[in-house]
């Protein structure tokens, strides 16, 4: 499983406790997204919204999510749009992207994501969906 033992029981109130509630190999993946975003977004506070870990300035900017078989990584409909070619090989939603465990993580792209995420929130003001 994708969770650990008791994670259902013992909701995680924090973002560490959200990752440590995972099995090893999901926890390498979202220790790995989190540090990019911590670098990308340093200023951001860092929160459970939904249960999930989010980082936002005066809105959200991005989220990730665990589920049995791969991370969501979450961000606005604008931004999947903008860099639809560049996640074609990636399965994606209205605002999220799916990241199978069993590959190695795009870090190039998530960051190409989160810089995406910003200007548009710098330059035109968009907030969360």
């Amino acid at each position: 499983f994708w969770y650990s033992a008791g994670m259902i029981d013992n909701k995680p109130t924090t973002v560490d406790a959200y990752i440590q509630s995972c099995a090893e190999n999901v926890r390498t993946m979202l220790n790995e997204v989190r540090s990019i975003i911590l670098q990308a977004l340093p200023d951001a506070s860092e929160s459970l919204k939904w249960g999930q870990p989010a980082y936002s300035y005066e809105t959200i900017m991005v989220s990730f999510a665990a589920h049995k078989n791969h991370m969501n990584f979450y961000t606005t409909p604008s931004t999947i749009r903008a860099l639809e070619s560049d996640l074609a090989r990636y399965k994606i939603g209205k605002g999220s992207i799916q990241f199978p465990y069993n590959i190695q993580l795009p870090k190039t792209l998530i960051k190409k994501v989160i810089e995406y995420r910003l200007k548009e929130y710098k330059e035109q003001g968009i907030k969360w969906m």
